[in-house]
């Protein structure tokens, strides 16, 4: 059997545990701030680079944890907070032979799974755990265009509302709405192997009708600064987050703590935006046609949001 082959099989394996931990799971789940839909940090090296035609299988393992939920000033605003997640999210990638306006024409679908601990003392009722399906993203439509030095890939990433979603609780593997993600992905590599790669993100958020509650636009991307060496490549990144827009709630902004700004009210009003930056080392290492990717980014300057820390192990091999 094809080493990618057993490696697809432990991951659907894994898959598979965590789901029959959702049939069988006591807990429910919801919150509606502090993130978006997309796992800020997933992607690093060469993330503008479309492989060529084939069949391709991408698992991302990533463990986030946080003790501190910031305000809008960047100050410590829960006492006794915490947030766990452990997400194992298989992605597939298939390459067709066609060309798109020059460009390489692939498409994706990424199913992720989550269990989520959420703490929050200061909130009656506000202390949970979930284990559960996400929100499914799907691509149909990913070119790739390659020049010597420069490869850029784009398309429209669309996130489906199928996780599972509770409005009355505070866990959440689902966020209950619809997100149209724009992206673009650049990466630089020179003929002596620095590398430089990105990508951005801008993202168009459908309204919750579970809460009547409108997340605002986010601009957001991750970024790598890398150097090849052999079958290594080490490297340094992160990601950048920054909320455009302004929650709504029923057609009123909101403030840090999700309530409507109604007219006369007096009550201080920033829309609820958020904003953090992560930056942190990361490695790569090809043996026999697949790579593995090792990272950990420490959060800060986080506002409206957790503040914390993401490790990250990603494998990818070609079928």
């Amino acid at each position: 059997m094809h080493r990618c082959s057993k490696l697809f099989l432990l991951s659907v394996l894994a898959v598979s545990v965590l789901a029959f931990a959702v049939v069988f799971s006591d807990y429910a789940c919801a919150t509606e701030g502090g993130g978006g839909h997309y796992p800020n940090g997933a992607e690093d090296f060469m993330t503008g680079v479309l492989p060529g035609p084939g069949a391709y299988y991408l698992n991302y393992l990533n463990y986030y944890t946080a003790s501190r939920f910031n305000d809008r000033n960047g100050n410590s605003a829960l006492s006794n907070f915490s947030v766990d997640v452990i997400a194992e999210v298989p992605r597939f990638v298939y390459v067709t032979n066609y060309k798109i306006l020059g460009a390489d024409w692939g498409f994706q679908a990424i199913l992720p799974m989550m269990d989520e601990k959420v703490r929050v003392p200061a909130f009656a009722g506000s202390n949970d755990s979930r284990v559960g399906l996400g929100d499914i993203e799907v691509d149909p439509l990913v070119p790739g265009w390659h020049w010597q030095n420069l490869h850029v890939v784009a398309g429209p990433e669309v996130f489906l509302p199928t996780g599972n979603y509770d409005k009355g609780e505070a866990a959440n593997p689902g966020r209950n709405y619809w997100t149209v993600e724009p992206i673009v992905a650049v990466t630089f590599l020179s003929d002596n192997g620095f590398e430089i790669s990105s990508k951005f993100m801008y993202d168009f958020n459908t309204e919750n009708e579970a809460t009547h509650y409108t997340s605002g636009q986010e601009f957001h991307f991750d970024y790598t600064l890398g150097y090849h060496f052999k079958q290594w490549i080490f490297g340094l990144g992160g990601y950048y987050y920054q909320q455009m827009t302004d929650d709504e709630k029923e057609g009123y902004r909101v403030n840090d703590v999700g309530q409507k700004c109604l007219p006369g009210s007096g009550i201080y009003c920033d829309g609820n935006r958020g904003e953090v930056f992560a930056f942190g080392p990361q490695v790569n290492y090809e043996y026999k046609g697949m790579n593995f990717t090792l990272k950990w980014q420490p959060e800060s300057y986080a506002e409206n949001r957790p503040e914390g820390n993401n490790l990250w192990f990603k494998f990818i091999c070609a079928f």
